[in-house]
């Protein structure tokens, strides 16, 4: 038997549904077919649990009520994790923190398991110490791009690799088409990485955009433009279609805040230049993110105080951003995430006082609204490193 046809099947039966028996054995070329279409044509009048092939993002999605909406059917690696101990061995999603704190930068790479509380563990060495750089993952692989030293060179072009399951040091894996840092930010899928370079070495703000193949180890290749050049920008969000840039420094032309709220999006897998998205909640710049395939969160930064507000928009859209909660970590800037499909990891940061840099980490579930609450601690006090995971929203 390959089909059965019936009408108002759920109708048969006075409880509500069909009882179907005698059947031990169902074969045949097509079991069950969902419905199809883009994300503009999802519904939005559906019963929870409804589910529907998305021809935009190629994945399964389900409907989960009015206040959350479609999320995509996402599967947890199975496979086990090399290196780790605790609460950070055996199978996950892995974060990463990739170096930071300032002059001179570390070269300290820290990992976690994101799905379960506790400390960041040693991981291995950056090729090149370096903060603000641009983070970008597949599931293998993460790469860092760009960064800033801290000593002269005060800007590089430096790309590096590590292979995500494992544990050791950063190699090199080519060279941005910029001397950048100044929290120059990345999204990427599982196949591609783009950054946004924010500062550069000739001063002033760089509206470049750029991209890698994250499997080959190459020089990277130029993208398009922001359409609104920056520095000190948001960390970037994605799914796997696009691209998130949000917020920035606007340069002392704005002296009251020196930031923008302006939220711009890229398709990750053509070229070209930013599209506007919408608006944050407020003008807000050295900020941080986390994403599933369905969210992107935005948190802390300058505005021009230190903030702990965060917000979120639905990533496959278009609009102004919405309030989600607070962070634990109050007056926290530079706090970069890592991201699985249910929870978002911010780790470290600028915050008042001394010593300045704080070893917090705290998790957000990304699909719901709320405070951030306690993780861990990374291994040491540390900010503007770049942050990545093997199951970020882009995967």
């Amino acid at each position: 038997m390959s089909e059965v046809r019936v009408n108002n099947l759920s109708n048969e039966n006075n409880t509500g549904g069909p009882t179907i028996s005698g059947i031990t054995t169902y074969s045949g070329r097509h079991f069950f077919v969902p419905p199809v279409g883009d994300t503009v044509s999802r519904p939005e009048d559906c019963k929870p649990g409804s589910i529907r092939f998305n021809t935009d993002t190629k994945h399964l999605e389900y409907f989960r009520g009015n206040t959350i909406g479609w999320t995509d059917v996402e599967a947890e690696l199975t496979a086990p994790l090399g290196g780790g101990t605790g609460s950070n061995s055996g199978v996950g999603i892995r974060g990463i923190y990739f170096g930071g704190t300032g002059a001179p930068s570390t070269d300290r790479i820290d990992f976690f398991t994101i799905s379960t509380l506790g400390n960041a563990e040693d991981f291995g060495d950056a090729a090149v110490s370096a903060a603000n750089r641009g983070g970008v993952a597949s599931r293998t692989r993460g790469v860092v791009i760009g960064g800033q030293p801290g000593v002269s060179p005060y800007y590089i072009n430096n790309i590096e690799f590590i292979t995500i399951s494992s544990t050791g040091n950063g190699t090199d894996f080519g060279d941005s088409t910029q001397s950048a840092g100044s929290e120059a930010d990345a999204a990427s899928n599982q196949i591609r990485g783009v950054r946004g370079c924010g500062g550069g070495e000739s001063g002033g703000f760089l509206n470049v955009l750029e991209y890698i193949t994250i499997a080959q180890t190459g020089n990277a290749l130029d993208f398009g433009d922001l359409v609104h050049p920056k520095a000190n920008t948001c960390q970037s969000t994605m799914n796997t279609v696009r691209g998130l840039f949000a917020g920035g420094y606007t340069g002392p032309s704005n002296p009251t805040n020196n930031a923008h709220n302006i939220i711009e999006f890229i398709t990750i897998m053509t070229t070209g230049n930013t599209t506007d998205f919408g608006d944050l909640t407020q003008k807000t710049r050295r900020a941080g993110a986390v994403c599933n395939s369905t969210r992107s969160v935005f948190a802390n930064g300058l505005t021009p105080s230190n903030t702990n507000v965060i917000s979120f928009v639905t990533t496959a859209s278009t609009g102004n951003a919405i309030d989600f909660g607070d962070t634990l970590t109050q007056n926290n800037i530079k706090s970069h995430g890592s991201s699985s499909p249910t929870r978002g990891v911010f780790c470290g940061g600028y915050v008042p006082g001394s010593p300045g840099v704080t070893n917090a980490m705290e998790f957000i579930e990304i699909a719901t609204t709320g405070n951030g609450k306690d993780f861990g601690d990374l291994v040491a006090a540390d900010g503007a490193g770049a942050a990545m995971s093997n199951g970020h929203g882009g995967l």
